[in-house]
């Protein structure tokens, strides 16, 4: 059974600015569909600043309805307070397509870089030539945004297609069972 048009969302998470980016895939061929960035308030607290990641990706995944997602793994950085804020903004990048049903991938940023340029130590200024290139028609809405575009077209170069996306159809077609849901709280 071969699969149709594809539809994955790319994600860079960040707390002040969290990318996306959505391509279509048939076949060998990308199709730039949407980019932009979700930002939260540097006024709010952090769990304010969380929803708001939050609410913002959850509508990207409603208007835009992915088939399959990808996130950037992120690394130690030399603020460790730094780095456990973009471990919470990550962990809502990954919450957000799971919760939807959709299936989530993560990659290294090394592993993107290779997969859109060739070479995985490539300079930030080669994977935004390399993205004209892939997706001529693209306007990008920032760095955060081509980020995650380079992201949603390492996933469909590494089997995000034609692996995580079949295995979506087939479990959306199974019984899903999962946690219980003891408490349901609401907004």
């Amino acid at each position: 059974m071969a699969i149709g048009r594809q539809r994955l969302i790319g994600l860079d998470p960040g707390l002040r600015k969290t990318g996306w980016g959505i391509i279509d895939v048939e076949g060998s061929r990308l199709s730039h569909i949407a980019n932009g960035i979700v930002h939260s308030d540097v006024n709010c607290s952090l769990a304010e600043r969380l929803v708001q990641l939050y609410d913002g990706l959850q509508q990207v995944i409603t208007d835009y309805e992915p088939h399959s997602a990808a996130v950037e793994e992120t690394f130690v950085n030399k603020n460790p307070s730094s780095t456990l804020k973009l471990g919470q903004a990550r962990g809502i990048a990954l919450l957000v397509p799971a919760l939807s049903g959709i299936p989530v991938a993560e990659y290294s940023p090394n592993h993107i870089k290779k997969s859109v340029v060739g070479s995985g130590h490539a300079a930030k200024e080669q994977v935004a030539a390399m993205l004209k290139i892939l997706l001529p028609q693209a306007k990008i809405n920032g760095e955060d945004a081509g980020d995650a575009l380079a992201v949603a077209i390492c996933h469909a170069h590494s089997g995000g297609v034609h692996g995580t996306v079949k295995e979506a159809f087939k479990k959306n077609s199974a019984i899903m069972v999962g946690a219980e849901i003891i408490f349901k709280g609401s907004r």
